[in-house]
């Protein structure tokens, strides 16, 4: 990966950091004054009528394949769930206990990444994911 790709990489990982931290406190709100349920579902209407007027007005193809149209799909039940389950935990729990341990989706994406589809494993990378397992519970206590 050269610098262009890491800084393109860098900065819109910095855009979901900031939309994803919005959307969870926000969603913290929504969860309180309905049903978190129904918030999740609002939600997920809201997002998924941006992303297809995102996808039509933008240039992105539209030819789906057999493989891809399935893993996308695959893709967005497991958005699903964890759309519900942070709605839900919102409203039983606090934003900073719910936000940290759900925000380590990142750890079970690393360690699928190094086991199943070859990406590198340094020690770097494992002192990091450790690391970062130690700062969710601290944060989470």
């Amino acid at each position: 990966m050269d610098l262009s790709e890491a800084g393109a990489g860098v900065f819109f990982g910095g855009v979901t950091m900031v939309a994803w931290g919005i959307w969870l406190v926000v969603g913290n709100a929504a969860s309180e004054s309905i049903d978190p349920r129904t918030a999740a579902a609002i939600s997920y209407v809201v997002a998924t009528t941006l992303a297809v007027a995102y996808v039509v007005t933008s240039d992105a193809s539209l030819a789906v394949t057999p493989r891809g149209g399935v893993l996308a799909a695959v893709a967005g039940v497991f958005v699903a769930i964890g759309l519900i389950s942070t709605y839900i935990g919102l409203s039983v729990g606090t934003t900073t206990t719910v936000s940290t341990v759900g925000a380590m989706y990142f750890v079970v994406a690393a360690l699928i990444g190094m086991a199943v589809l070859g990406d590198e494993f340094t020690v770097g990378k494992g002192v990091g994911l450790v690391l970062a397992a130690v700062g969710v519970l601290l944060v989470a206590r």
